[in-house]
């Protein structure tokens, strides 16, 4: 072929469906990556997707053979970040670690997203899991969901629940939660879990819904109690705890996610060489224990995996948005 005139080879390739990707993404794909990747985190230092974030970056680094380095972009709920890397060139040097806020919760309460959660993003898999957590403090009569729902009906809007924030995932899984037992519950915002975490224990609010994560340490000190987890399967880091699909409300499911995904137009085998170093990152036993030591249950799901969840969940929770009246802040 190479002894062929130039237009006729060009021609050929085109033929082959080659001709159509830009040469500079061709020589991307073929060396990728041959200098560090910048993996952009949408939330501030420190917090849990900053922590789960730098486990992750260390050993996907490795499978790489090329250093993943943390930038935090925080702000407007993660839009901040998420928008920086939608404009980003799509060769996979510019990476987003985010959660389902990103992707399903910020479409249904926010109008005007300088981003598209389906066109703007490359899914690259799915890195691991929180399940959340109705929780309920000491004193209150309550153990199990049975006991929750027929304490709540007794005095309709009596009661609050708390949550770590208006238009978050506990928002939205209290809401399911109310929709599918038919409760009245008045739900109590707070800027971030540890406030909320502190007016639960103290009683100022009888129950809230809370990661998994935040609540363990205060579970094991006996100052609040779980009565049931909002995921469809029990949780790996409190197997005892039952969920509420068990207890006969599978339609409450709701967890977060923490997603990989690259700008729109990623070369192909860009895009699989990432899943495949992503997939083994999860897979590598010290990187499961140090993310579950951090309160994230490390479960890959592939690209295509990614993009089906994405399209999933993001009617359903528009439809809970618009049920709820749930907007942003």
């Amino acid at each position: 072929m190479k002894h062929l005139p130039f237009m006729t080879r060009m021609a050929l390739l085109c033929g082959l469906g080659l001709g159509a990707l830009p040469l500079a993404a061709l020589a991307t794909a073929a060396g990728f990556p041959t200098h560090p990747v910048t993996l952009v985190i949408p939330f501030p230092p420190g917090g849990a997707t900053d922590v789960n974030g730098r486990v992750i970056a260390q050993r996907l680094g490795k499978e790489l053979g090329q250093p993943v380095v943390i930038e935090n972009r925080a702000g407007a709920g993660t839009v901040v970040g998420a928008s920086y890397v939608s404009k980003a060139a799509p060769d996979g040097y510019t990476l987003l670690l985010s959660s389902g806020s990103t992707f399903t919760v910020n479409p249904a309460i926010r109008p005007n997203l300088p981003y598209d959660p389906v066109k703007s993003f490359e899914p690259i898999g799915i890195a691991g899991r929180v399940a959340l957590i109705l929780l309920a403090n000491s004193e209150v009569p309550v153990q199990t969901v049975k006991q929750f729902v027929d304490y709540v009906k007794a005095s309709p809007g009596k009661y609050a629940y708390g949550s770590y924030g208006t238009g978050t995932t506990a928002q939205f899984a209290g809401e399911t939660m109310l929709h599918a037992t038919g409760l009245k519950m008045t739900h109590v915002p707070y800027k971030g879990s540890a406030p909320a975490m502190t007016d639960l224990m103290g009683g100022q609010i009888p129950f809230s819904i809370d990661t998994v994560s935040a609540a363990i340490p205060q579970l094991k000190n006996g100052k609040i109690k779980a009565i049931a987890l909002t995921t469809a399967k029990r949780s790996a880091l409190l197997p005892d705890v039952p969920t509420f699909a068990e207890s006969g409300y599978p339609g409450v499911d709701m967890d977060s996610w923490l997603l990989l995904a690259a700008p729109k137009g990623l070369p192909a085998d860009v895009k699989a060489k990432l899943e495949k170093a992503l997939a083994a990152t999860i897979a590598d036993p010290d990187t499961r224990a140090k993310l579950m030591g951090q309160g994230l249950e490390p479960a890959f799901s592939d690209a295509a995996a990614s993009s089906e969840l994405i399209n999933r969940e993001l009617p359903l929770m528009r439809a809970v948005a618009a049920r709820a009246n749930i907007t942003a802040d």
